[in-house]
């Protein structure tokens, strides 16, 4: 467990069983607390409990590459690189979060910064409130991302994915993905925009419904009332094995085969 108010924490991996920090304690800073052992170790900045008045923290950890991570920041930049472990756990307020690497699992909750995420892992679950959201990846297994006000980019490299799910409030997402036999995508928006882009051999029924936006999809026939608004469309692609659902209130939406 690492864990720090303000300045950046900054995660690397080597190939020895052990842990190094580095970094400077900013000015005000009470002092940093490592505690544990072998199997768990926590590493936190302690503060005083007026704290406005302290500096910058930095931490630089050299950790081994199958080590599992949590890490929590306030104001703080997080850069995590080359981890392979079981999980990936990040818990940020503010800051940017750049993350880079293999672990199985992750799970990220942020407020307002941005993520940036090039990851190849089973499962990812991601929370957000206004950052944006960039995840790229081969990721064959479950995606969970939600945001209320930042846009969502998710390319999984081709790979075909188990279950990807968004869900937006004001904004846009972008799927880039292959979906496994049976695999389900579903993406919800109140004003964003929705574009689901998927192979050409995709074989998948796709229900798409929106209030007041477009929809478009390759040889689908949108339906719209004789009266009032509203306007959906159902078309099966291939064998329709697996399943996309999108809808959006105001928004367009759209599937691209590509």
């Amino acid at each position: 467990d690492v864990s720090n108010v303000k300045g950046r924490i900054e995660v690397r991996t080597w190939d020895r069983a052990e842990v190094q920090i580095t970094g400077s304690l900013g000015d005000g800073v009470e002092r940093l607390q490592i505690e544990g052992d072998r199997q768990n170790l926590e590493v936190k900045v302690r503060y005083p409990r007026n704290s406005n008045n302290t500096e910058p923290t930095n931490l630089v950890l050299n950790v081994p590459l199958q080590a599992s991570l949590d890490i929590s920041g306030v104001a703080v930049t997080i850069d995590v690189a080359g981890v392979a472990g079981q999980k990936l756990e990040i818990d940020s307020v503010s800051g940017t979060v750049t993350a880079v690497g293999a672990p199985r699992e992750v799970e990220i909750d942020s407020v307002s910064g941005d993520l940036r995420l090039n990851l190849n892992s089973n499962n990812v679950d991601i929370e957000s409130v206004s950052g944006n959201i960039s995840l790229r990846g081969r990721i064959a297994g479950d995606i969970e991302v939600e945001t209320v006000s930042g846009d969502i980019v998710i390319d999984t490299r081709g790979e075909q994915a188990r279950r990807i799910g968004t869900s937006t409030v004001s904004g846009n997402a972008e799927i880039r993905s292959g979906l496994a036999s049976n695999g389900k995508i579903s993406a919800e928006s109140v004003s964003g925009n929705i574009t689901v882009v998927a192979p050409r051999d995709l074989s998948a029924r796709v229900i798409a419904e929106s209030f007041s936006g477009r929809l478009r999809a390759p040889d689908a026939t949108i339906i719209k009332p004789k009266y009032g608004p509203g306007s959906n469309f159902e078309h099966s692609y291939g064998r329709g094995d697996g399943e996309i659902k999108i809808e959006s209130f105001s928004g367009s939406a759209e599937l691209k085969l590509d």
